[in-house]
């Protein structure tokens, strides 16, 4: 009787390990191919954003199969039956196609084309850092497809989240906006 106890506990204990072994597996899987990414189109070399089906992967993953799909791309539904070359790219380099993280090398060792201050390392949970394009009108990253962003990024400079704010309220209400004469006594109160 204590044989049987004791095999039921080390064949749960078995199952327990393969399965944290498997879902461990499928979590990376997700966490590694999940977000938005710009890929060159293997059919027409130009900038296509996708997203990649990484619930799918994550399971597939679970049971030993490294298998993409493509979940979304700017180029459907007009190609969506096209043979999804470009994932090579997205399993050569994961990470460099990420849109987060060519924004975050665009913004790095630049500054505000406001207020000067140097760009550091960018938080996408808190204040997002924005663009001015050519009127001077600022606009957030979620505004630009994602398709748009290298094209996006040689057009426009980029702005801190603080400005961003400054000037869109300036924007949408003037009537609230005074303008003052820069006066250096005025401005030495807040230095």
């Amino acid at each position: 009787m204590n044989y049987v106890f004791v095999g039921v506990v080390v064949a749960v204990g078995l199952l327990m390990v393969g399965l944290g072994v498997r879902l461990r597996r499928a979590a990376r899987t997700y966490l590694k191919f999940r977000g938005a990414r710009i890929v060159s189109c293997p059919e027409t070399h130009e900038a296509a954003a996708v997203r990649v089906a990484a619930g799918d992967a994550a399971l597939k993953a679970t049971v030993g199969r490294d298998e993409l799909m493509l979940k979304e791309c700017s180029r459907w539904p007009e190609r969506e039956l096209c043979g999804q070359e470009c994932l090579a790219q997205i399993e050569e380099a994961p990470k460099a196609c990420l849109v987060s993280t060519i924004v975050n090398q665009w913004y790095q060792g630049k500054e505000c084309a406001y207020c000067h201050r140097p760009f550091g390392e960018l938080h996408w949970d808190s204040h997002h850092p924005a663009l001015m394009d050519v009127n001077l009108k600022t606009v957030q990253w979620n505004e630009i497809p994602a398709e748009k962003l290298q094209e996006t990024m040689r057009t426009h400079l980029p702005v801190c989240w603080d400005c961003h704010i400054a000037e869109t309220f300036r924007r949408e209400h003037p009537e609230m906006v005074v303008d003052r004469v820069e006066d250096p006594l005025r401005m030495s109160l807040y230095k």
